[in-house]
């Protein structure tokens, strides 16, 4: 059958990348809509400045840095050893989770659900793999740890944010000076962010620009670049023109504007580390559709990045943010607790720490999950008042359904091109 991947190569690997380019779309206007959701949700950027942020750092991170996660998609979640036989059904079926995946994620995103870009695509391949193929072709153990990451993720990213944000309270917004208070612990708090921001950068991004660091560098150079951005935040406030003299209100004010900028250096960083960790989502079965084509059905380990694939990720994540984003951006940004650029910037730094611990871990994570963790952390720490219940009910049951309306999908789209082609 291995001559079904000859005489139809070129069309197999258009219709790939067609449905991979969907789903990159998809995952721009799902995920990266989360990634922005707290700096726009928070008045601290608008939604044009959101978009062309997202538009710059999400091609970086994704260009530079997104040749990744496109081995662990593919050898955690099913056993390439029962298509050695049929290459082509590994084939029929990554086009037609591309597919399933991307049509799920475009819904969502209509009905404003911020829904796992990770888990759809992990759905549409485990449905495919167990129904069409084989039930046992299924690492079932890499599926129950994603189920278990439900769980685990938002829990973990939503105490890291209860603390950061319990801390901005205490140490800034609770003392008599909140403006001081602010000039003197605010140039801290953008030190942790460089140290966290460009550990990502440096240990998932620049390997693949050819430039390779031991972890004691990545750590001393993230150290590095998190005292200059601290001193950079120092000289920054301090020439701040605002009035010490002010009433609480007022100064509450001056602080969020301080840390309204601190948004906008995480919403930087976020966007980046999202590129690089989430267009593999998009990429991983494009690329094995590729490498299966062009060897004439060998499957390999890994897949080789043709040098098209990655722009072709890149650009459809910010072209799905642009045209699609607003719903999910609002939904995170707004619906669920009310943020403020302090509480915006705690769920960000909360869910950029998580996503550095997992990806240091490999664990296939949800940053979707992380981030609405962090936002459920921040407004816990004001209380259970203070979060919008019907909300996150609507998220959670979002999240449940992601897995088999992917893999429902990606049954149905396996059938039809298996019907096709062969």
């Amino acid at each position: 059958m291995v001559d079904v991947l000859v005489t139809n190569g070129p069309m197999l690997i258009m219709l790939a990348a067609t449905f991979g380019f969907l789903m990159a779309w998809g995952i721009g206007a799902n995920d990266v809509a989360n990634a922005m959701g707290t700096s726009v949700g928070s008045n601290a950027i608008t939604i044009k400045q959101a978009i062309i942020i997202a538009m710059i750092f999400e091609f970086a991170g994704a260009f530079l840095a997104g040749g990744e996660v496109t081995s662990t998609i593919r050898k955690g979640i099913i056993d390439a050893s029962f298509f050695t036989e049929t290459p082509e059904l590994l084939v029929y079926g990554m086009i037609g989770s591309l597919l399933a995946a991307g049509i799920w994620l475009v819904v969502a995103s209509a009905l404003g659900w911020p829904v796992s870009t990770t888990h759809s695509i992990i759905g549409a391949i485990v449905g495919f793999a167990a129904v069409g193929v084989n039930i046992d072709s299924v690492s079932w153990g890499a599926v129950g740890g994603i189920v278990g990451s439900w769980v685990v993720t938002p829990a973990i990213s939503g105490f890291i944010a209860f603390i950061i944000f319990q801390s901005v309270q205490k140490l800034i917004f609770n003392t008599d000076d909140p403006l001081s208070s602010a000039k003197r612990y605010v140039p801290f708090y953008m030190a942790i962010a460089g140290f966290v921001m460009s550990l990502v950068t440096i240990t998932k991004g620049l390997k693949h620009v050819g430039l390779h660091f031991s972890t004691t560098e990545a750590y001393m150079l993230a150290i590095v670049v998190a005292v200059i951005v601290g001193l950079i935040g120092k000289v920054a406030i301090g020439r701040l023109k605002m009035s010490e003299k002010a009433d609480l209100k007022t100064q509450y004010g001056n602080v969020e504007k301080v840390f309204a900028i601190l948004m906008v250096v995480t919403a930087c960083c976020m966007a980046f580390a999202h590129g690089s960790n989430d267009v593999a989502n998009a990429i991983g079965p494009l690329a094995a559709v590729v490498s299966i084509v062009e060897s004439g059905g060998v499957i390999g380990s890994k897949a080789v990045l043709n040098w098209w694939i990655l722009p072709l990720g890149a650009v459809g994540i910010v072209l799905g943010l642009a045209i699609f984003g607003q719903r999910v951006m609002q939904t995170i940004g707004k619906n669920i607790t009310h943020l403020t650029p302090s509480r915006g910037f705690a769920a960000e730094l909360a869910a950029a720490s998580t996503v550095v611990l997992a990806s240091g871990t490999g664990l296939p994570i949800s940053t979707t999950q992380t981030l609405v963790g962090a936002v459920l952390g921040v407004g816990m720490a004001r209380g259970i008042a203070a979060i919008n219940i019907g909300v996150v009910r609507n998220i959670v049951v979002s999240w449940v359904v992601t897995l088999p309306a992917g893999a429902a999908l990606s049954i149905v789209f396996f059938y039809i091109i298996k019907g096709i082609f062969s």
